[in-house]
């Protein structure tokens, strides 16, 4: 829970909307307190008094009913009924999308055909429908609300949980003799609890403004009740001569909204498990040095172009502390291949990131240890020390090309990019440079693979790609996370 608030802090926007939900919530809750005018009560004497007037703070509206307490009960009553419908919704849209998605076939044609036949309508309009249907009312204008929402609920709990009934702790438990019923309790229900909180999050605005549009019709809360649409379509034919009685409720319908939308994205950020690991916060330039450094003497008795000693690699998660890297030195001389060998998640791929510092800063921290290049230490260095050596005489060549080289750029123009950021050459030379390089790592028709896209190219094409992308800026040393042998 606390780490779920530090990343909710973190976000500017989601705790500015925070604070003004919470302000806003707070004056609704101490309304009964506050000893306002009764919000019913009319005064055609005092119709369409200024803000600021004489026991009026807000003015009054066509009635002379004290706009300062209609708005404070309206707002009351229109959360209240924004948040039941969000409630209702949510329970039932999830246990529709998780029965769906947990038993398939049949069931989940079904259910997923009915959730397509009332999405083929505009929600608003199916709103109206249900309501024409039941009658003028706040309770019927909640319940439609709510039902032309449960679609949203559905669809989405059915698409998490499909995958969540493939994984192997569904199947363990069902090897296991477990119920269904007690399989998706214990094993489904906690695992899309997150997917619900983001929904309704994220939703509960909507609602919100579609109750009000209800009451603004005239098909919600009904005279002399108040509630922020009504308050609105009350004020209409006096939009122009007395604006403040429009002005008021659509502020805080705006406020509202603004605030539980702004909320709503910071609670789904907060969530998300990459951002929890610090995947979706913005990395440092480099990686971070950690403050309780262990700095190791510098070896200068050889006259290798890269020394790595003692290196200690470390990213901190919340408060745990993973060893990615732990004590490995090695040197490179001048023309030497060095191979790395080890099991997946030995920390090979982190060990290389680390020499030019590109692991992520959140949650990476180099801890200890001395890296040097042409016997210039790269720890702690400034961003522009490491950007003139990357790529220019350090390479990484990453395990997964598909995955590095940009979908929506031709293969040429991602190996252009590449030669004249760090040459400076003219656009023909580049290309002719690039054709070269393709030709030594043995791409056939290299002319024509130039214009193909990422996509159109097999695996080992790729990694050959990447590898002249490499080649054709790299000096001395080249690194990567991938076999020779496959490629």
């Amino acid at each position: 829970m606390t780490a779920f608030l530090k990343l909710l802090v973190r976000n500017r926007l989601a705790t500015f909307g925070g604070v003004v939900l919470s302000i806003i919530v707070f004056l609704v809750l101490v309304t009964p307190l506050l000893g306002l005018q009764d919000p019913a009560v009319t005064d055609t004497a005092n119709r369409f008094l200024r803000p600021l007037s004489d026991g009026h703070l807000l003015g009054t509206d066509h009635l002379g009913r004290d706009l300062l307490s209609r708005l404070l009960w309206g707002t009351q009553l229109s959360l209240a009924v924004g948040f039941a419908a969000a409630l209702i919704a949510a329970l039932i849209g999830s246990a529709i999308g998780i029965v769906a998605g947990y038993f398939g076939g049949r069931i989940d044609n079904l259910f997923m055909r009915c959730i397509d036949v009332l999405m083929a309508f505009p929600y608003i309009l199916l709103a109206l429908a249900i309501v024409a249907a039941l009658g003028p009312g706040l309770l019927n204008a909640l319940i439609a609300v709510a039902a032309v929402n449960i679609p949203f609920f559905a669809r989405n709990i059915r698409g998490v949980t499909v995958s969540l009934a493939q994984r192997e702790f569904v199947e363990a438990a069902k090897l296991c003799g477990m119920s269904d019923l007690r399989i998706i309790w214990s094993e489904i229900v906690p695992n899309v609890i997150p997917v619900i909180v983001i929904a309704m999050s994220t939703t509960i605005g909507w609602m919100i403004l579609e109750t009000a549009g209800l009451s603004f019709l005239g098909l919600g809360s009904q005279p002399p009740q108040a509630d922020l649409g009504s308050m609105l379509g009350e004020a209409r034919n006096s939009l122009i001569t007395d604006p403040h009685a429009s002005m008021v409720p659509g502020v805080m319908i705006f406020l509202i909204v603004m605030s539980i939308n702004l909320l709503g994205d910071g609670v789904r950020d907060a969530l998300d498990p990459r951002l929890k690991s610090g995947a979706l916060t913005r990395p440092q330039p480099s990686t971070k040095v950690s403050d309780t450094f262990n700095a190791v003497e510098a070896d200068e008795s050889n006259d290798a172009v890269l020394k790595v000693d003692q290196l200690e690699t470390q990213f901190h998660i919340n408060r745990r502390t993973y060893k990615a890297v732990n004590q490995v030195s090695f040197d490179i001389a001048p023309g030497e291949c060095l191979g790395l060998i080890g099991e997946s998640g030995s920390g090979k791929s982190v060990t290389a990131l680390s020499v030019m510092g590109l692991v992520a800063s959140p949650p990476g921290v180099i801890c200890g240890g001395d890296i040097r290049f042409k016997d210039e230490s790269l720890i702690g260095a400034d961003y522009e020390t490491l950007r003139n050596l990357r790529g220019k005489e350090v390479a990484y060549i990453f395990q997964d090309p598909l995955a590095t080289l940009h979908p929506l750029y031709r293969v040429g123009e991602q190996m252009l990019e590449a030669i004249l950021v760090h040459d400076k050459v003219s656009m023909n030379e580049a290309r002719e440079r690039a054709i070269s390089l393709l030709d030594a790592v043995h791409i056939p028709n290299a002319v024509e693979r130039m214009k193909a896209f990422p996509h159109e190219l097999s695996g080992g094409m790729r990694q050959r790609v990447a590898i002249a992308m490499a080649l054709g800026l790299l000096q001395k040393i080249q690194s990567g996370g991938f076999h020779p042998a496959a490629s």
